[in-house]
């Protein structure tokens, strides 16, 4: 299981530019977590859709490369399609996502994410991602 502090070093630039960081782990799996601030903020007061999908990308990453550790493998990610559904508008709150491994094979990963607010039971967002793990040369 990796530790928090090891989580950092899976958050892409990207991540990191809108301020995406590891809060917590749970069940092996991490849980990233974003504040909201000017950087985020789409229409006034409320979450950008695209921060909301990159906050749920960078998290189902997260959660295959932590599966991936434990198993001991180290592939090279390639997305194949992500599939976003928007469930409620995000407020100005801190916003949380943890991605679930539905199946692991050995070249392709389904994951589903969700991404919540003030109650995990109502996630404001989720996620299906496709994704191709390819073998690294060299």
């Amino acid at each position: 299981m990796p530790a928090k502090h090891d989580l950092e070093r899976y958050l892409t630039a990207y991540a990191r530019s809108l301020g995406i960081e590891p809060h917590d782990i749970e069940d092996g799996m991490p849980v990233l977590k974003i504040a909201f601030s000017g950087v985020v903020e789409g229409r006034p007061g409320a979450l950008h859709g695209g921060a909301t999908s990159g906050l749920l990308e960078t998290a189902g990453y997260a959660a295959l490369r932590a599966r991936l550790q434990r198993d001991g493998r180290n592939p090279q990610l390639k997305p194949i399609n992500i599939t976003v559904q928007f469930l409620s508008a995000g407020k100005q709150k801190v916003t949380y996502a943890k991605g679930r491994i539905t199946r692991l094979g050995r070249r392709n990963a389904n994951v589903s994410v969700e991404a919540w607010q003030d109650d995990r039971e109502r996630p404001i967002a989720t996620a299906i991602m496709n994704i191709l793990m390819a073998d690294r040369e060299g």
